[in-house]
């Protein structure tokens, strides 16, 4: 959603809803939506090996070029230098890009083998997040 349809949904004009949304929360809504997909991507570029580029588009962004300055500029290294300093650090294993990509646009609704119980009738991932859920109440 773009700032002009923020502004309008909240009946001020574009320059005021700027204004307001600077004064409540110290930075532009541009700035704020910049900073919060460079966060995401933070995230991905840690857990998920998928490209900088595919990781770029992900989180919101067109080009690969201004992905780059916005990531360096508030992170004080480029995204590929933030991914090897993460690795450097250790964590948990990458997710898969496929398994990532799979995640977030979905994947159909399967039905449960005959016999099973009602229970068992889920999406699968609904399922996935479900088996997610588990294992971080066993640790």
């Amino acid at each position: 959603m773009g700032i002009a349809a923020l502004a309008a949904e909240a009946g001020y004009s574009h320059t005021h809803f700027i204004r307001a949304f600077r004064a409540a929360y110290g930075e532009t809504p541009g700035a704020y939506r910049t900073r919060r997909r460079v966060e995401r991507a933070c995230e991905l570029l840690r857990s998920v090996n998928l490209s900088v580029t595919e990781i770029c588009h992900l989180v919101g962004f067109t080009s690969l070029g201004s992905f780059s300055a916005r990531f360096s500029g508030l992170m004080g290294q480029s995204p590929s230098a933030y991914r090897a300093e993460a690795a450097r650090r250790g964590g948990p294993a990458p997710i898969p890009g496929c398994f990532a990509l799979m995640w977030r646009t979905g994947l159909p609704a399967v039905e449960a083998p005959a016999g099973l119980g009602p229970q068992f009738r889920r999406s699968v991932p609904a399922l996935l997040s479900h088996n997610v859920v588990l294992r971080q109440r066993k640790s």
